[in-house]
């Protein structure tokens, strides 16, 4: 069931069969709004307006019906003759931001340690905990402070590439996802066939047009597999960009004056994951914990150094590290094929996707070129 907060202006993408593409959608009321024209083809060309939350809300267009008729049938398989939510995101890039939080800072270093092998994570986490303790919550990366830790870390030779993201001047910022590649809510979301030890990562992601101003936000997740990037960091790239790996919606919630940069600060995602054997997980990430400000993160990845003319958006990292056993003691937790996984937040709505191997994932097949080439058919550019 489809769950959004109840004000605020909410934008996305919906499949329209009788277009052959996806529609940029406005909800009104109980209901999605097709509001894609010349002027908005797509969520991209929206957020280039300075006042996108304005044009969205009073946009002419189309009433497609009640938005949760059509997130019933955005499920693993849609019924292909009736609309169903995509993404929110279109032509731009997804880029994620990593150890950007203390405890999942700590997590990626066991991984490194443990060289992808989960049996032996409890015991170097106990190590990590004792020597590092909390005192990495005060520091503030790239800071006299975080220099001299560390110096102290090093002298200890518990010195990692994941520190050096974590609390040194340079945030870790990757390609996540290619630019029409992700999934929405009610898809499945891929998990690589080689990985064994992996786990879902809630996060906030924001919505940055080309000239690096943050105009919304929404919900993701940055599936994790911790043993193929534990194994080496140059992994991170099969680790992490894959069929259907990376999921997010449901609605992308723009700016305005009920919701701001400053409600991401203080947001505090809830995550549960519900597997088909009657494991339940829960976990939290709150964004008050961030130890680099979503600001700053931004300004990482775009500037002089890079440019993004249609746009990205930004995964900030997250809080959570599970080390729930699931089935082995000692061994943590791990996915299993089924898994419903739910990302909640009030103000953004639950994100909801179950977990298929990426190689039984409907494969990705329409790209950009197959999206311009639907807009000109439509006479839409």
């Amino acid at each position: 069931m489809l769950s959004l907060p109840e004000d605020g202006t909410l934008v996305g993408r919906v499949w329209c069969p009788d277009a052959g593409g996806p529609c940029v959608v406005v909800r009104r009321g109980e209901n999605a709004l097709d509001i894609t024209s010349r002027a908005t083809p797509t969520v991209q060309a929206l957020l280039e307006e300075t006042d996108p939350a304005g044009v969205a809300r009073h946009a002419p267009g189309r009433d497609l019906g009640p938005l949760s008729r059509i997130a019933a049938n955005s499920t693993e398989i849609p019924d292909p003759a009736r609309p169903y939510l995509l993404a929110p995101a279109d032509l731009q890039p997804i880029k994620a931001c990593g150890v950007t939080f203390v405890s999942s800072m700590l997590e990626r270093v066991i991984e490194e340690q443990a060289k992808g092998d989960p049996a032996r994570a409890d015991q170097i986490r106990a190590r990590c905990t004792e020597i590092l303790g909390d005192s990495l919550r005060a520091v503030v990366p790239g800071s006299d402070t975080a220099q001299s830790l560390k110096e102290a870390l090093i002298a200890e030779d518990v010195w990692s590439q994941y520190l050096e993201v974590g609390i040194g001047p340079d945030a870790e910022v990757f390609s996540k996802a290619q630019a029409m590649s992700a999934v929405g809510f009610g898809a499945s979301v891929g998990l690589h066939p080689i990985s064994t030890w992996n786990n879902p990562e809630p996060e906030i992601v924001l919505a940055v047009d080309s000239s690096g101003r943050i105009k919304g936000a929404t919900l993701g997740n940055d599936v994790n597999l911790r043993d193929v990037e534990g194994r080496s960091a140059l992994l991170l790239g099969k680790a992490k960009d894959n069929n259907a790996s990376c999921a997010v919606g449901p609605m992308l919630r723009l700016f305005d004056d009920s919701y701001g940069i400053d409600d991401v600060r203080a947001a505090e995602l809830r995550l549960r994951v519900t597997g088909t054997d009657g494991f339940v997980l829960d976990g939290e990430s709150s964004m008050t914990e961030i130890s680099r400000d979503p600001v700053d993160l931004v300004a990482q990845t775009r500037g002089a150094h890079h440019q993004y003319p249609d746009g990205f958006f930004l995964m900030l990292g997250t809080l959570f590290a599970p080390t729930q056993d699931r089935d082995t003691p000692g061994e943590g937790f791990t996915h299993k094929l089924g898994d419903r996984v739910d990302i909640s937040n009030p103000g953004l709505g639950t994100l909801t996707n179950t977990v298929r191997l990426s190689t039984e994932c409907p494969p990705w097949v329409f790209g950009m070129g197959a999206l311009m080439k639907n807009l000109a058919a439509r006479d839409l550019i």
